[in-house]
């Protein structure tokens, strides 16, 4: 194949990339995003085994088998994953990109002939490498104790080591002064030097977070793995890897800051891996907190209340995902609309574990997309609200987080749950949320806590509309 051509579809590819993010941005026009992304990869996948074809048969074979065996091991895991799952998946995902900038990096300097660097490789390709199988590394391990922490294998709390900044700065130094050696000398203990310290950082970054802020980790490293493989991008000379890279690094970034700023988290302590990793003092009075009495109600009483109510404002959490509730919620809102209620969703901009996760559940049963709505557009609305009805969002619900200064969430903007005339609080039970925080909306006056699995709570309501 021409490099001209090839250059011109990599371009192509690149644009439907572009588009497919476009589209991504909001659910009515998400498939037609997915589709332009999967068109824009074939043509990039195409073209490199084209205009870089394989070196014989055998090589040709093994491409084959690999794309053949990934792909199945892709769509199997694509249909079986339960939607609770999905941000463990996403960890696994930027954990592979970030291993395979590794490898492309390693396969690079053990064979620079294959990928025309010619021999000895020029000092910018090994600054390209050492950048991009660095930030790979980082992020494989990264991912790896997200997907841990996510699918509760490692504590979701913060795992605090003693003087761990001052070790990273020191890795972080280290890496640097590594970085510079292999790029004067293309040595390959460096080189894996170079990856033994990243892999170390990339575990140590991730660590002392807590899981309340996992989905800021999530949005992160899909950003490192943009730019990892930009990197790698760079050393291969490969046009569509430097833009599909760009686009996943910028992108990544730009959701990160937007989460910071919606979590009053700082960005730079994001990158540096330095948030959610410190505890606060207890606040007076802890010890007793167990002590307190909550409210409790049946569906019969919840569901009195919720057909009494002429604006009902439901607030969806992991808790919904986890019992797939989203279908039996949105048939309770039918059932309150046909009676004059009018109903909204608030989504919280980190409810659930990784961003988006509530949209996509509620997008699912076809919840209207003119009826939900973000944090910063609903909350002035609790205080005008007869019933907030809260499935299995925690965290992002607790008042604590404006009131109480020695709490681990202090600061955090959450939704004004408790200002609503009254508070239906669906749970398994009183334990705390993914942050390991109590939440005092369960003790406020106007707060009815409803026991147990969402999906049975609310088809126990919906049984009462029908009069069963």
């Amino acid at each position: 194949m021409d490099a001209n051509l090839a250059a011109l579809l990599y371009l192509v590819s690149g644009l439907l990339f572009i588009y497919a993010l476009r589209g991504l941005s909001s659910p009515e026009t998400s498939r037609q995003g997915n589709r332009a992304g999967m068109i824009g990869m074939a043509i990039a996948v195409l073209t490199t085994l084209f205009y870089q074809p394989p070196a014989g048969p055998f090589s040709l074979i093994i491409i084959i088998l690999g794309v053949a065996i990934g792909g199945a091991i892709g769509a199997w895991r694509a249909r079986t994953i339960q939607m609770t799952a999905m941000p463990q998946l996403v960890a696994l995902f930027h954990a592979l990109v970030g291993l395979a900038a590794v490898l492309v990096a390693a396969s690079a300097l053990n064979a620079p002939q294959a990928f025309s660097l010619g021999s000895p490789i020029h000092v910018s390709s090994l600054v390209e490498m050492s950048i991009g199988a660095a930030i790979g590394a980082l992020t494989f391990t990264g991912s790896v104790i997200a997907f841990l922490k996510l699918d509760d294998r490692m504590s979701g709390k913060p795992i605090l080591l003693p003087h761990r900044h001052l070790i990273n700065i020191s890795l972080g130094i280290l890496l640097l002064l590594f970085i510079v050696a292999f790029s004067l000398s293309g040595d390959h203990i460096v080189f894996w030097t170079i990856a033994l310290v990243s892999f170390a950082l990339g575990v140590l970054l991730i660590i002392p977070i807590g899981g309340a802020d996992m989905p800021v980790v999530i949005s992160m490293l899909n950003s490192y793995s943009g730019w990892a493989a930009v990197g790698i991008g760079f050393t291969l000379g490969n046009l569509a890897l430097i833009i599909t890279g760009s686009l996943v690094g910028s992108s990544g970034a730009i959701l990160s800051y937007i989460m910071c700023k919606g979590m009053n988290r700082s960005f730079i302590s994001v990158i540096l891996g330095g948030f959610g990793g410190e505890t606060a003092a207890p606040p007076p009075g802890a010890a007793q907190a167990e002590t307190r009495s909550v409210k409790q109600g049946t569906p019969e009483e919840a569901a009195k209340m919720l057909k009494a109510a002429k604006s009902v404002i439901v607030v969806p959490g992991y808790g919904m995902a986890v019992a797939q509730a989203q279908h039996a919620l949105r048939e309770m809102a039918d059932v309150l609309k046909k009676n004059g209620t009018d109903v909204k969703y608030a989504i919280h901009p980190v409810a659930g574990r990784m961003p988006g996760h509530m949209n996509v559940l509620l997008a699912e049963a076809n919840v209207p997309y003119d009826e939900v709505f973000e944090l910063d557009e609903i909350n002035k609305d609790f205080a005008h609200a007869d019933v907030a009805f809260v499935i299995g969002a925690n965290d992002v619900t607790n008042p604590a987080a404006k009131t109480d200064p020695h709490s681990p969430i202090y600061g955090m903007p959450v939704l004004d749950v408790e200002l609503a005339k009254n508070v239906l609080f669906v749970k398994r039970g009183m334990g705390s949320g993914y942050a390991g925080v109590e939440n005092e909306l369960f003790f406020r006056p106007n707060t009815t806590m409803l026991f147990g699995d969402g999906k049975k709570v609310v088809e126990s309501i919906l049984r009462v509309f029908e009069g069963k």
